[in-house]
């Protein structure tokens, strides 16, 4: 059983910048898609980013284009999400999951093809 938890949320003002954590136990951390989510209030949940298993392929949402990167460190079975540059748009409540499957690309960005996800961590941009 895979369990993913995320850290590094916060309060943080309208240009600032934040790094996420989601560290990950149980089953080959390596082997694994992971992607990166946030759901703000009254709204569905929307993907941010994904990378493959080996970090050679990431991929960012139009709206974090430039201002967020995704990462990974496999040898510590943890994903990154660093954020530059947040505004109030970027506030919600950041989720990672995992996919298992090998997925092509276009499936991704889709929150039904994930097998395992975190509880979330509360981003909130605010001045």
């Amino acid at each position: 059983q895979v369990q993913l938890g995320e850290s590094g949320g916060g309060l943080v003002q309208p240009g600032g910048s934040l790094r996420l954590s989601c560290a990950a136990s149980g089953g080959t951390f390596s082997s694994y898609t992971m992607g990166w989510f946030r759901q703000a209030p009254g709204k569905e949940r929307e993907f941010v980013a994904v990378v493959r298993s080996n970090g050679g392929s990431a991929y960012t949402t139009h709206s974090v284009n430039g201002r967020f990167t995704i990462s990974r460190d496999n040898a510590k079975n943890t994903v990154y999400l660093q954020m530059n540059n947040l505004n109030p748009e970027d506030t919600a409540v950041y989720y990672c999951a995992l996919e298992n499957r090998r997925l092509i690309i276009s499936s991704l960005r889709d929150a039904g093809n994930y097998d395992y996800w975190g509880q979330g961590t509360q981003v909130t941009v605010s001045s």
